[in-house]
């Protein structure tokens, strides 16, 4: 069955200061952020995955630099966080789970590697860091089982971070669509899971790549540390 992945890039991204959406922002050896992300996409899964990119903010650029892609619009990307731009893609997506992943994240391609194996078994997972947990990150903990219990920026006592590769199974994805249609506009689709998971019983494991790099792009300095890994 080929692999369903979303890239979420409706947002402005306006903290790194830069006129382009941020995903198309150029990484020291030439790439762009995305482009990183599609290469680690291919390495891992090969050629048949279908990429769908949840588009927004200046959404042409991204159209004309990745036409190998489809295209979910997030015509409320100014007034929605991503837990809309992941409803939308979700929905138009086909039977079977769904990978996804932040357009910001500059990461490792064995994170992909690590995470077909849960793909190819159809396992609920967020991948996480457990090296550092910052206040300002999405944090998360666990149940006497070891499956993800809370996942949010406000977690206290967190045992990492999660760095922004994701998979929904195809018996959870129904409850998360759910649980993303209630939450909040402004929610991040943390909250999503974290509802499904409370409420649904989903059961979503925690993916450690803390021996990888995971950069999310924020802010110059993030950029300055991603460009030390490619």
């Amino acid at each position: 069955m080929t692999t369903q992945i979303v890239i979420l890039a409706a947002g402005m991204g306006s903290r790194l200061g830069r006129s382009l959406p941020k995903p198309l922002t150029e990484l020291s050896d030439g790439r762009t952020i995305m482009q990183q992300q599609f290469d680690n996409i291919r390495a891992a899964f090969g050629d048949d995955a279908s990429v769908t990119i949840v588009v927004g903010y200046k959404l042409e650029y991204i159209v004309e630099a990745f036409p190998q892609a489809s295209f979910v619009y997030n015509e409320q990307y100014d007034q929605t966080n991503t837990s809309k731009s992941l409803l939308r893609a979700l929905q138009a997506s086909k039977d079977g789970g769904v990978l996804w992943m932040n357009g910001d994240v500059v990461f490792d391609p064995a994170a992909l590697v690590r995470a077909k194996k849960m793909v190819d078994r159809d396992r609920s997972f967020v991948s996480v860091n457990t090296a550092k947990v910052s206040d300002e990150e999405v944090k998360y903990t666990t149940d006497a089982e070891g499956y993800i219990k809370e996942l949010s920026k406000t977690v206290k006592g967190g045992l990492g971070e999660a760095v922004g590769i994701n998979f929904i199974s195809s018996r959870d994805k129904a409850p998360l669509v759910r649980q993303l249609k209630r939450v909040a506009d402004q929610d991040y689709f943390e909250r999503g899971i974290e509802l499904a998971i409370e409420q649904d019983g989903l059961r979503v494991e925690p993916v450690d790549i803390s021996d990888l790099y995971a950069v999310e792009i924020d802010f110059a300095e993030d950029l300055e540390r991603a460009n030390l890994f490619v």
